[in-house]
């Protein structure tokens, strides 16, 4: 047994306790590459673009997001904002998690982003 008390061998820092310790310091989030808030709030308020069998949007459903094109994005990536077009739930889910034929997927998110161009592009013009 030891008969003499435990000591530091340099001396503590003013105004801390043994069992401090300091606040975490927590990092800002990365930006995202191709990350373009404003393609995102011109989704906001529209009906559902993708339009699959099934679908009833309606125009401001709260449901409808943007959703991105499922092509040229791997594991932590995700494609520019650029590429999204106003999807509800039912339909998001259609096209990011179903079995349906990728040729279909990709047929119809084609039409659907190139419906919603002209669209977004007066929306984005009356905001400037």
């Amino acid at each position: 047994m030891r008969s003499t008390p435990l000591t530091r061998k340099t001396p503590m820092p003013k105004g801390s306790t043994p069992l401090s310790r300091s606040p975490i310091k927590r990092r800002a989030p990365k930006k995202r590459a191709g990350h373009e808030p404003k393609y995102l709030a011109a989704c906001r308020g529209e009906c559902c673009y993708l339009n699959f069998a099934g679908c009833k949007s309606y125009e401001g459903d709260p449901t409808v997001v943007p959703a991105h094109q499922n092509e040229g994005k791997g594991m932590g990536l995700k494609v520019p904002d650029r590429f999204s077009v106003p999807a509800c739930h039912f339909c998001h889910a259609l096209y990011d998690q179903s079995g349906i034929d990728r040729d279909i997927k990709r047929a119809t998110w084609e039409w659907a982003y190139n419906c919603w161009l002209p669209v977004r592009a007066s929306k984005l013009q009356e905001a400037a």
